[in-house]
């Protein structure tokens, strides 16, 4: 089967929406299908220089096996809300332009977020005569009116309007947990047209190993607690909350904090941490992906952390890759969404209530004073992982709905 998988973001880019559309891109292929990716120009969290891309309107390449073809996007700066959302609508358009111009395929799946993106993937299905299976990883505008970045009345209808328009229309909509599912159902969304399929992990790529690794040598941690987090650092992260922890463990000589990655409020956090002196925070800047495992690995305690505003049951995929690599996780978010029911189910963690620094400086206590404790979650977050997450599941559960459509 020809199938074409449209993403926003796709390698040499740096981030969830790249990795899992990359992993799921491989599975397909190596499961005999002929695997297209729609994507824009590299821009956002790319490693080394890629200006021989932004030089062009378009690059049409092989990118480790897969079809890649990247179309003309604009490169915004990422902290103007404003700007992020016209960029939204001008890059779909660009992209539902270039689609029309793709050879023959078969069905597409489509990565959602950006929302204007998978409105123009349904465009292009419709008139290609090709079924869709919209793949909607963020709530998107629900999860930006609870952080506050919507809050227009007119661009909220907007953003509302077309929301219900894919729920209605889209052929199969796919979320990853039922939470997600339950919300789909009261926006509009059809009974028998929203699946659940958990996000996956490439279990071989990321696996457990020696905490004691060329990182922690690198950094001199190695006979430290180390406690990590690993991501963007966005609004949404509350990673504020993790350097009031740290301060509070200030005197705690054994605990590092490795805060790993970039965004719009790394600045601010460094600055944070420059003012109260805090000499037990470490940061390191986005690491390319098969630097990752490394960065899991050196960590004895890995942090999830989201703002109590966001309602919406959101489970970051940063869980999986800690899991993965049977390392215990350390959640600070809101308790009704579907993380925390998540870490229960694989008992391979703790949530805590979000935005509580105090509640988190105590929760790693906790799990410093006890490493069998630490150990057996690991454990069992590392069998889960194999038995519930795994890319092959996920791709097979992929290719046969898209049969069904």
């Amino acid at each position: 089967m020809k199938i074409l998988l449209i993403s926003a973001f796709f390698p040499p880019e740096v981030g969830s929406a790249a990795h899992l559309y990359y992993e799921l891109g491989q599975a397909l292929r190596e499961r005999g299908h002929e695997v297209t990716v729609l994507t824009g120009l590299p821009r956002y969290h790319v490693l080394g220089d890629q200006q021989d891309y932004r030089r062009r309107p378009f690059v049409y390449e092989t990118y480790h096996g897969l079809k890649v073809l990247r179309v003309f996007n604009v490169d915004i700066p990422w902290n103007i809300p404003v700007l992020r959302g016209l960029d939204q609508f001008a890059s779909a358009l660009f992209a539902g332009l270039a689609g029309v111009c793709l050879p023959a395929f078969d069905a597409a799946v489509v990565y959602s977020p950006p929302l204007p993106l998978a409105l123009a993937a349904m465009a292009l299905c419709r008139a290609r005569r090709r079924p869709l299976l919209v793949n909607i990883q963020d709530l998107f505008p629900q999860s930006a009116i609870d952080l506050g970045v919507l809050s227009n009345p007119y661009l909220i209808r907007i953003f509302k309007g077309l929301e219900s328009l894919l729920y209605r229309h889209a052929d199969l909509i796919a979320v990853h947990s039922e939470g997600n599912r339950r919300y789909l159902l009261n926006a509009g969304g059809e009974p028998d047209r929203v699946t659940v399929i958990q996000n996956w992990i490439d279990t071989e790529a990321i696996r457990p190993g020696p905490r004691r690794n060329g990182l922690r040598a690198a950094l001199g941690l190695d006979r430290r607690f180390v406690v990590s987090f690993a991501g963007i650092m966005g609004y949404s992260q509350d990673l504020e909350t993790v350097l009031h922890s740290a301060r509070i463990l200030k005197d705690q000589n054994e605990i590092a904090f490795l805060l790993v990655g970039d965004g719009v409020e790394k600045p601010k956090l460094q600055k944070l941490a420059q003012e109260h002196h805090l000499d037990n925070v470490f940061f390191l800047p986005m690491q390319p992906k098969e630097k990752y495992p490394e960065v899991l690995l050196a960590s004895d305690l890995c942090l999830v952390t989201l703002r109590q505003e966001v309602k919406t049951p959101v489970v970051p995929s940063k869980i999986l890759s800690i899991m993965a690599a049977g390392r215990p996780v350390l959640a600070s978010l809101p308790l009704d969404g579907d993380a925390p029911r998540l870490l229960s189910e694989a008992q391979c963690g703790k949530a805590i209530t979000p935005s509580n620094p105090e509640a988190m400086a105590e929760a790693i206590m906790q799990l410093y004073q006890d490493p069998k404790l630490r150990g057996k979650m690991g454990a069992r977050g590392r069998r889960y992982a194999v038995e519930h997450l795994s890319l092959e599941a996920a791709a097979e559960f992929i290719e046969n709905s898209i049969c069904r459509i």
